[in-house]
């Protein structure tokens, strides 16, 4: 694949955006919308990075057959019916009319060429087309999506396959995901043709990713005021709220623990709140035989569930809520959030902090004295990611573990972990369909082909939960699926292959004239947004 040259690259760019201002200031009935959050996105290739940010940016431009409506509910987008005529064999009626953002027609050839897009291994995307076997065309739009089994989730989880121009990939050489970790740029990852409601007009790493409104947008009845989009990464917590408090920014997302109530008393201000999907833990290398980095020798200590359970029940996750989160985090006993489904109260009760257990524990397993090990950490994804990190370091440290934390923004903190150079490492998860599955099939279960533990950076292999995890993939008995869900979500609890930390609450704050819809799964969308 070709490379692409930044210094052309930022002049292209440059002349987009200035394209894009410009007609901006021409038409006296914009409102734009100047979003800011701490993290950039990582690419513009949808097909490559199962990131949050990055999704919920290409969620303006790119589309599935499906989409959630205000409430979560599952509704149609470039599919408007669908019909099971049997239970491996749906027919999905395809949206007539649809045009992608260079004016070509969109058919059934493109959905059929992103199915074998997006299941390319060097991407992290597969989850969202797990149990699709294959997808036939019976006319330019007509699809049958041939399952290998029954699969519960299907409606959900192709809300993030999203469909890619055909011709537009051909024509640029870039029908091949990009692979990241390799750190390849392509065609799609600087540039966007998709179907949505936002044209993705340009992309300034660390800077700003521009988009305006898509006019010929199918759904353009239900269209938003919003005509322009800014979205603006800052790391930095101070500037991230000056900018919002000065007027340079309309809606922030990402709000430093500290200011909540500063900024929810300010009336020219409002803020909107409520828990999000998505659970922040750690990552243990179970499967090497020896732990990069640590100061123990030709044997693992993550293999033992003692040494587990010591780095687990060291920390203090109420303290951690308490002095750095500001009671903005749920502490939490399993691994998937309040609002998945598999999250109940009774088995989300988080460890006590007990020092003096860890270090028996530790003992127990031929490590009295503790051990080295580096701790690798994002610096500006979570909330407080690094100074949660840090307060880890000081609880592990009174039991012996000497994490040595490195923190990296998250774009080489991603790279890092999945060239597997990270033994121990944080990572966040959000459960895009809201059912446990998503987590345990691609994060918990043996790394397989496709979608089983295509982000399994743990090299953790547990037969039973992959038996589990296998069930539940095809059991349609809701019942017997959810205590499928129950069972894994305790082994991979009781077995302590994660340390989970917390959920995360998440408020957004904005100028009082802007109306959103406040998203738990930590998207907001344009299209849902209104300037008044």
């Amino acid at each position: 694949m070709r490379k692409i040259k930044r210094t052309a690259l930022a002049l292209t760019l440059g002349l987009t955006i200035g394209l894009s201002m410009s007609l901006s200031a021409q038409d006296a009935q914009a409102a734009p919308l100047r979003w800011a959050a701490q993290n950039d996105i990582l690419t513009l290739d949808p097909h490559s990075q199962n990131h949050s940010t990055t999704n919920a940016i290409l969620m303006h431009a790119y589309e599935g057959l499906t989409r959630y409506g205000d409430k979560y509910q599952v509704e149609p987008a470039l599919a408007t019916k669908w019909t099971y005529i049997s239970p491996t064999q749906v027919r999905f009626e395809l949206r007539r009319g649809v045009k992608f953002h260079d004016g070509s027609p969109f058919t059934a050839d493109d959905v059929i060429f992103t199915f074998g897009r997006i299941s390319q291994p060097q991407g992290t995307m597969q989850i969202y087309v797990a149990g699709i076997k294959e997808i036939k065309k019976i006319d330019d739009f007509t699809i049958d999506v041939m399952l290998s089994a029954p699969t519960p989730i299907l409606l959900r989880n192709i809300i993030d396959f999203r469909i890619m121009s055909k011709t537009w990939a051909e024509k640029n050489k870039t029908t091949n995901v990009q692979d990241y970790k390799a750190k390849e740029d392509n065609y799609a990852s600087r540039n966007v043709m998709g179907t949505g409601p936002y044209k993705i007009t340009g992309w300034q790493p660390d800077q700003k990713v521009s988009m305006v409104a898509n006019k010929d947008w199918w759904d353009a009845k239900n269209a938003s005021n919003v005509t322009e989009v800014s979205y603006l990464p800052i790391k930095s917590d101070p500037t991230r709220v000056a900018a919002l408090l000065s007027g340079d920014v309309d809606m922030l997302t990402d709000l430093p623990t500290q200011d909540v109530a500063k900024l929810k008393s300010d009336p020219k201000l409002k803020v909107i709140e409520g828990p999000e999907v998505r659970t922040i833990f750690f990552v243990m290398d179970q499967g090497s035989e020896e732990l990069l980095g640590s100061n123990v020798k030709g044997k693992n200590p993550f293999k033992d569930k003692r040494v587990r359970e010591a780095l687990s029940v060291a920390i203090d996750r109420e303290a951690i809520k308490r002095t750095i989160m500001r009671g903005l985090s749920i502490p939490a006993g399993v691994m998937v959030a309040p609002g998945v489904n598999g999250n109940t109260p009774e088995l989300d009760a988080p460890l006590k902090a007990d020092t003096e257990k860890a270090k028996k524990l530790l003992a127990e397993a031929g490590y009295p004295g503790g051990f080295e090990v580096p701790l690798n950490c994002p610096n500006n994804r979570y909330v407080n990611d690094e100074e949660v990190c840090q307060a880890v370091v000081a609880m592990w440290a009174k039991i012996g573990i000497k994490a040595k934390l490195a923190a990296l923004p998250f774009a080489q903190h991603s790279q890092t972990f999945q060239r597997f150079e990270a033994p121990l490492f944080m990572l966040g998860w959000g459960v895009a369909t809201y059912d446990a599955q998503y987590f345990l099939q691609a994060v918990a279960r043996t790394k397989a082909t496709g979608a089983d533990g295509n982000f399994n950076f743990a090299k953790l292999s547990d037969a039973k939960l992959d038996q589990l995890v296998d069930g539940m993939k095809v059991e349609v008995d809701v019942a017997k699926r959810n205590a499928m869900i129950r069972e894994a979500l305790v082994r991979v609890r009781d077995e302590t292959l994660f340390i989970p930390l917390h959920h995360q609450m998440r408020p957004w704050a904005m100028r009082a004239n802007v109306e959103t819809i406040h998203r738990s799964d930590d998207r907001p969308e344009a299209r849902l947004t209104h300037i008044k």
